[in-house]
């Protein structure tokens, strides 16, 4: 919710996460700046975008995690892209912030059509199954880093392997947050 209370939905099925934390809404130019990131290749951009996430944290937030892992990418879409922006943002965020990055823990091992224009339960069926997380995370409070959250499914999917993995905490960092419109017709998910 943009007063960082808890929605209708979350409190009627909660997600795998503990909290979302997003820098800024998904509107122009913040939408540019990311789809430049992501699609035209423009790596510097990565710094600015971590830095308004850090900008935010240190505003609101009070509770550092243990360690930050990086929202995983297929390795088909990491070739065509050639490197993982969600890598690219946590990267600068971890070395600023002084918090342990884990590049490689978690990987991404269905390959699966991108989730934009999908509606919420496709999204879900989508996303199911996606990951894989190997290492233990007993007792850590986890940052888990993307760029955009839109309905939350991927997020969410991940959230639940990192549980499995013992997550005590799952905080989400994003970028930019899609939020609903007050006229938008149907109720939104995380």
């Amino acid at each position: 919710m943009p007063t960082a209370e808890i929605c209708g939905a979350c409190l009627a099925e909660p997600p795998a996460f503990t909290r979302t934390i997003a820098a800024l809404r998904y509107t122009f130019p913040v939408d540019a700046m990311i789809r430049a990131l992501k699609y035209e290749t423009d790596l510097a951009i990565a710094p600015i975008l971590a830095n308004f996430f850090i900008t935010r944290f240190k505003a609101t937030e009070k509770i550092i995690p243990d360690v930050i892992i990086p929202m995983p990418l297929h390795p088909i879409r990491l070739r065509e892209r050639g490197f993982n922006q969600a890598m690219e943002i946590s990267r600068y965020i971890s070395k600023h912030m002084g918090i342990t990055l884990l590049p490689d823990s978690c990987q991404r091992i269905k390959h699966t059509p991108p989730q934009t224009g999908l509606a919420w339960k496709d999204r879900q069926k989508n996303i199911r199954k996606a990951f894989n997380c190997k290492i233990d995370l007993s007792g850590k409070h986890v940052a888990l880093v993307d760029d955009v959250m839109t309905t939350g499914a991927t997020l969410n999917e991940l959230a639940k392997i990192l549980r499995k993995q013992g997550a005590a905490e799952i905080s989400n960092w994003v970028i930019a947050r899609t939020l609903p419109e007050i006229n938008q017709i149907g109720p939104h998910r995380l």
